[in-house]
Order: structure tokens, then C-alpha cells, then sequence
């Protein structure tokens, strides 16, 4: 027996899956086999969502079909509604959205059913759901009311519409509607392995994707993209740049939004996402951020030899859009529903508890004197 340990699991491989995968030979992450920049430019998000769910594109008559049961399913209770609406207005976003996708699960009327056809349905509903609970969120926190879903709207429309009553310009939506795709899926990370474990007990679907949200809280996974944007408003101006980031690495300090664990010779997705933060601050006549973000990423890689990570450009991106900072992670979770339940799914499909080893390193055996 190999008794190496390997802290974070560095390098383990624990299962395999047919989702996702980043593709070393072309250095691009790619869903069912198509990669994630083809998807940005040639398909929107209810396609793509499609396709992590269901293995393939849709044709025509699937996309149809596929869009009319999400918006039908967009709605959510007047409980849940009233549980929103008494959430603590300080309570982080990440902490009410896991709250909410709990309370979804007691009303669910396929909530203790994990054959694949019940899980199909749930993995539908929470897609359609979440995002109405986070926009619902959203504005209730601003002492706004509620708006409901349209469903003449397009996902990332509809979005918009409930957290701000209207939908920005076909160039916006476009933006987040990449972003969408880009955070949808990304193979054994640490909430979406959080969601198998919890799985692999037999546990229900909303169950662990409740956990795949307190483990994305985490500011060493989803929670990036917020310490991002706070970065970036900490910097304030292009002209103060470089000697911020040079000081938080003369000091060792954690920058956030460098560096990923999987890639090696840079985050697949960031060129894309970048394309779309540099569109969207030229349709918001913002110069000043892109500069500032262009300085610290110049100023990381001739430092430390470190490039950014998807959360670097998304995190300016949806500041430009008007989302609050502490809203950017329930965001992701409106995209990563989809990986993760078809990861749920997946690991059902052909299940074995995940239930590793451990070393003790406590004190060795001894007894009690008296």
C-alpha cells in the first residue's frame, strides 16, 4: 500500500468523468468535448447548460423544448419568497442562496427521488429557480420588491430583468451570457468534488448542492471574483498600480485572482472572459479598469511569473454591469448549477462512497491513571 500522503489531494485522481475536461494539448477547457471558447462564440448559456445536462448540443426542437421547461419552472414559492424577504439584510448573499436552495429541496416534489429521470427534473428546476432566488435576494436587500420572471426573456435577460427591471444592451447581455458558460462547468474542483462526496452517500440533489455552496463560499474557490473587484476599487487608479501589487508582494499577502492548480501555462478561459470585460467597460466608457487590471497582471507575471484565472476578468466585468461585489458568487452558482448537478448525476449513475484514509499523527497509545 502506497502511504504517501497528499495534502489536497494534489494529483489524485478519484474517479472519471465524461463532463468536462481540461485538454493539456491544446491547453483549453472543454465541456463534452467541445471547447469553452467555441461554445462562447457559437452558443448561449440555456445551450450549453443543455448540452453539460444531456451529453450533446440540442437540435432545434430539444433547444425548444429545453427553454420552454426552464422558464416554466422559473417561479418560486411565496414561502420561499417570505423566507427572502425576512432574510438578515447584513447576511452574506452566499449564506442566503444555500438557505434558499435548502428550502427548495422541502418543497420539491421529487426531493427523495434519485432516479435519473427525478434527478433530470430537479437539475432543471434548481437551474430555473436559482436565479430568481438570487435576484429575488438581491433586491429585497435593497428594499426593493421582488420583480418576477418574464418568460418572453432568454435566461441571461431574464436575469437582468428581476435584479434590475430592465435588460441592458444586446453587447452586455452577450458578456454575462459568456460568463455564464465559462463558469458553468470545471471538472473535480472543490465544490463540485463537495457535491459527489455528499452524493455518494445516497444523499438527495438539493442536499449536496447545499454543500457545493459552502464550499464555493470559500474565497479560495468561488469567492475570488469578489475579492477581485474588492481589490480592484482598493487600488482606485491606474497610476497607483503597480506599487499596490508590488507591495502586497514584498509582504507575501494572498493576491486573489492568480494562478489555478489545473493549468499550467495559463487559465484557458481568461483570454475569452478578458475579451468581453474590455467590451463591456468600452460600452460603459470605462478606461480606468481595464488599465488597472492590465498593470497588475503585466506587474504578477514579470514579478512572480503568475497569470490571471477566470475570476480576474469576471470579477471588473460584473462591477461594470452593477452587481454588488458580495452578488458575484451567488452569480456563479446561477452558471455552476449546471455542472454540478450533472456531476450529481454522473456519480449516481455509477456510485461507490468516497470514503478515504487518513494518517494519525496524535499522541500514540496510552491509558487512563486512576
Amino acid at each position: 500500500m502506497n502511504n504517501e500522503i497528499k495534502k489536497g489531494l494534489i494529483g489524485v485522481i478519484s474517479d472519471e468523468t465524461k463532463i468536462s475536461e481540461v485538454m493539456p494539448d491544446i491547453n483549453s477547457l472543454t465541456y463534452r468535448g467541445y471547447t469553452v471558447q467555441e461554445l462562447c462564440e457559437k452558443c448561449n448559456f440555456e445551450e450549453v447548460a443543455y448540452l453539460i445536462l444531456n451529453d450533446d448540443l440540442p437540435n432545434k426542437n430539444q433547444l425548444s423544448e429545453f427553454k420552454k421547461n426552464e422558464r416554466n419552472n422559473r417561479e418560486i414559492s411565496d414561502n420561499l419568497k417570505s423566507i427572502i424577504k425576512n432574510y438578515p439584510k447584513k447576511a452574506h448573499p452566499m449564506d442566503t442562496t444555500r438557505t434558499s436552495i435548502s428550502h427548495m429541496g422541502l418543497e420539491d416534489p421529487d426531493a427523495s427521488n434519485n432516479s435519473k429521470e427525478a434527478n433530470m427534473r430537479k437539475s432543471l428546476r434548481l437551474l430555473a429557480k436559482v436565479s430568481t432566488a438570487v435576484a429575488a435576494n438581491f433586491r429585497v436587500r435593497k428594499g426593493q420588491d421582488i420583480i418576477e420572471p418574464n418568460n418572453d426573456l432568454d435566461f441571461c435577460e431574464n436575469f437582468f430583468h428581476m435584479c434590475f427591471g430592465k435588460v441592458p444592451s444586446k453587447e452586455v447581455v452577450k458578456a454575462f451570457d459568456a460568463s455564464m458558460t465559462l463558469y458553468a462547468e470545471h471538472s473535480f474542483n472543490a465544490s463540485t468534488f463537495t457535491s459527489r462526496v455528499i452524493t455518494s452517500s445516497l444523499s438527495d440533489m438539493h442536499g449536496a448542492v447545499t454543500g457545493a455552496v459552502a464550499s464555493l463560499k470559500g474565497p479560495l474557490h468561488g469567492g475570488a471574483n469578489e475579492a477581485v473587484a474588492h481589490m480592484l476599487n482598493e487600488v482606485g487608479s491606474s497610476d497607483k498600480a503597480e506599487e499596490f501589487i508590488l507591495n502586497k508582494i514584498k509582504n507575501k499577502e494572498l493576491i486573489m485572482g492568480f494562478g489555478h492548480r489545473v493549468y499550467r501555462n495559463g487559465d484557458s478561459r481568461v483570454p475569452t472572459m478578458t475579451e468581453y470585460f474590455h467590451k463591456t467597460a468600452k460600452y460603459y466608457k470605462n478606461s480606468e479598469l481595464p488599465k488597472i487590471s492590465k498593470i497588475l497582471e503585466d506587474t504578477m507575471l514579470r514579478e512572480k511569473n503568475i497569470k490571471p484565472n477566470l475570476d480576474f476578468p469576471a470579477g471588473p466585468t460584473y462591477l461594470l454591469m452593477g452587481f454588488d461585489i458580495d452578488f458575484f458568487t451567488p452569480i456563479f452558482i446561477v452558471s455552476r448549477i449546471t455542472g454540478w448537478c450533472a456531476h450529481i448525476m454522473e456519480q449516481f449513475e455509477s456510485n461507490k462512497l468516497i470514503r478515504p484514509l487518513s494518517k494519525y499523527t496524535g499522541t500514540s497509545h496510552r491509558k487512563i491513571s486512576k
